[in-house]
């Protein structure tokens, strides 16, 4: 059974019934969550208040930092809330929709019931994995929306809320087969079919992103990758010299080129539109030519922003409420009728919540990222983390916000989903540094 061999990891303590419902709920939120997201609420919802609980009572010690950011959170909502009450009281709700952004601190529950182990990680996240893969090959509706449509050149999205968000998925899949392409592939049982199983992985992970056809997850794998390439490359100059590194280099490039041609001998012409689809919009932003944008996909999303600035400049402080971004689309006349009608998010979570919650709640969200970064590099610096942990956790924030700024995927379950479980793999390793250190102290 799982949570009998569940590590205890840096051994912080809690009852072993509440641990047992606590794992019980982590493994069936992981891996439900995407497959069958009805059977996830309860335990998303038990998985929060157990760990939460269990945080408060035990985790002395590290629980002050993370408890007062949620607690700046909480604060910030409800301050916009109640501006929105005393400004325009027909556009707010009748109380506080504080989940909004407390969800994001959902990762405090999954970083302590993992326990501070790396095995505990690494088998939540391929636990996540292996249930989004599953949900590709064998749940996404039989008509439009499989692998049999994206690869004859149509966008495909598995029935995963729509395309960007499977992409996003295949980015974030991508992402972590490269980060511990090292551990999967090393000398061992089964090797060989360890590596089979990898590669495998990773041409479906690249096909999963081609044919999810979304500009912002190929800029942000491309660019999160080509970083994380150079930082790796620096290391490995260092410490082995230059010719290992033009060894792995060589080997990386020639396997890319391979599935480049591959692709695009299959799906030249479909992604060749997607490309170039946009040019005369890209065209008039760079040029200034605002009112010339069209409200195509990028065209949307430029005109959105330019409304909501306008909105953000009248309210910069607290914002308008929860509902910010639906009231920019739906109150700017000057949006088409079935803009107004379809469309109810600005595309950007950090545009949304500046409109949402003013510039208060982007310093609040900004103070987590900074929290976050300095605990897993704290972490990496102790030798508790795993450099290649520390990597993929390095790309994947640069692709998380490169991807961010052009879709809200913080706002949405599958966004808040990843958040959780990476950041809560990351933070749970700080933590057991944050243990340790106070059990020398003791001692």
């Amino acid at each position: 059974m799982v949570i009998n061999k569940w590590d205890e990891g840096a051994g912080w303590h809690s009852p072993t019934w509440l641990r047992y419902i606590g794992v019980a709920a982590l493994m069936i939120y992981t891996f439900c969550n995407i497959p069958a997201g009805n059977i996830a609420k309860p335990a998303e919802t038990l998985l929060a208040f157990s760990g939460l609980i269990a945080f408060c009572l035990w985790g002395k010690g590290f629980r002050r930092p993370v408890l007062l950011l949620l607690g700046a959170v909480v604060a910030v909502q409800l301050i916009s809330w109640w501006a929105g009450l005393s400004h325009h009281p027909q556009w707010m709700d009748s109380s506080p929709r504080l989940a909004l952004l407390a969800k994001l601190f959902i990762f405090i529950s999954v970083a302590w019931w993992l326990r501070g182990s790396t095995r505990n990680t690494l088998l939540l996240w391929g636990v996540a994995a292996t249930g989004f893969l599953l949900t590709t090959f064998f749940l996404a509706p039989s008509n439009d929306e499989n692998w049999i449509t994206g690869l004859s050149g149509e966008r495909a999205d598995f029935g995963i809320r729509n395309a960007q968000h499977s992409a996003m998925f295949f980015g974030t899949l991508l992402l972590g087969l490269v980060a511990f392409s090292k551990r999967i592939c090393q000398p061992g049982s089964r090797q060989g079919a360890r590596i089979t199983l990898w590669g495998m992985a990773v041409i479906i992970a690249l096909a999963g992103i081609v044919v999810g056809q979304t500009r912002a997850v190929w800029i942000g794998t491309i660019v999160s990758l080509g970083l994380g390439l150079s930082v790796w490359g620096g290391f490995v100059v260092m410490r082995r010299g230059a010719r290992q590194f033009l060894k792995y280099l060589s080997i990386f490039v020639a396997v890319l080129a391979l599935l480049v041609v591959v692709f695009g001998v299959g799906l030249g012409d479909s992604l060749e539109k997607r490309v170039n689809k946009e040019s005369d919009v890209i065209s008039h932003v760079l040029q200034g030519e605002f009112s010339q944008v069209s409200y195509s996909s990028v065209g949307l999303r430029v005109n959105s922003w330019i409304e909501a600035s306008k909105w953000i400049a009248e309210r910069p402080l607290v914002g308008w409420g929860a509902e910010g971004k639906k009231l920019v689309m739906r109150e700017t006349a000057r949006f088409p009728d079935w803009v107004r009608e379809n469309y109810g998010h600005l595309h950007n979570f950090f545009m949304e919540t500046w409109v949402a919650y003013g510039l208060l709640g982007v310093l609040a969200i900004g103070a987590l990222m900074i929290w976050i970064g300095r605990a897993t590099w704290l972490a990496w610096r102790a030798g508790v983390m795993p450099s290649d942990m520390a990597f993929f956790g390095m790309i994947f924030f640069v692709y998380w916000m490169i991807i961010n700024q052009f879709e809200s995927y913080d706002s949405f379950w599958t966004g808040l989903y990843i958040h959780n479980i990476i950041v809560g793999g990351l933070v749970t390793h700080y933590w057991r540094w944050r243990h340790e250190q106070q059990r020398q102290i003791e001692d």
